[in-house]
């Protein structure tokens, strides 16, 4: 069921409006575009787990890049959807967390994946509380989106550091999840106000 009101634009559907949206046909919904991302994922931890790198980064890149493409095709062309609410967000926590617990963990240490996972979860926990018992809305707010870059960026940087051996992007990477660890604790207390 589509939502009537014309949703608030973010910096980034901007941009992805004005680059990637144009060649996407209009017969491709952001649930699609969801869906295909559910699809991936177990792509990436295949490729992963074999230690095929190469393709693992590009599909992690590609699916993290869909997470911005299907909120801005929802937002642009207001086609947003409960579906796409509730599965949306889904689909980002088990990219994330998947490939956190598996190179993450690996490579950066367990403590700052058990953290990573821990505050997607609780977030999760939050929006499900609210929803449940609130009657309150589950929308990703600007902290959450930008924790989100922080993570896809950091996520796919220590891909290519891990099939690189380069010691230098690991430690960007790390910076970055650590960024996205700060606006994950901002999103959850702006969940909470």
């Amino acid at each position: 069921m589509k939502i009537e009101n014309m949703p608030k634009l973010h910096f980034f559907d901007y941009i992805l409006k004005a680059t990637i949206l144009p060649f996407i046909p209009r017969s491709v919904s952001p649930n699609n575009v969801t869906a295909f991302r559910f699809t991936t994922i177990p792509l990436v931890v295949y490729f992963l787990v074999v230690g095929d790198f190469k393709w693992g980064i590009v599909l992690f890149a590609i699916s993290a890049l869909s997470d911005g493409v299907d909120g801005a095709l929802a937002r642009t062309r207001n086609q947003i959807t409960e579906w796409g609410k509730m599965y949306d967000p889904l689909a980002d926590k088990l990219l994330i967390g998947t490939v956190v617990a598996l190179v993450v963990s690996q490579i950066l240490g367990h403590v700052l994946a058990l953290v990573i996972i821990g505050l997607e979860l609780l977030i999760i926990a939050s929006a499900f509380y609210r929803k449940k018992f609130h009657g309150r809305e589950i929308s990703a707010k600007t902290s959450g989106k930008i924790k989100m870059v922080f993570q896809s960026v950091g996520v796919f940087l220590l891909l290519v550091a891990a099939s690189s051996n380069s010691l230098l992007l690991a430690e960007i990477s790390r910076w970055l999840l650590y960024a996205g660890v700060s606006f994950a604790i901002l999103s959850i207390v702006e969940y909470s106000i």
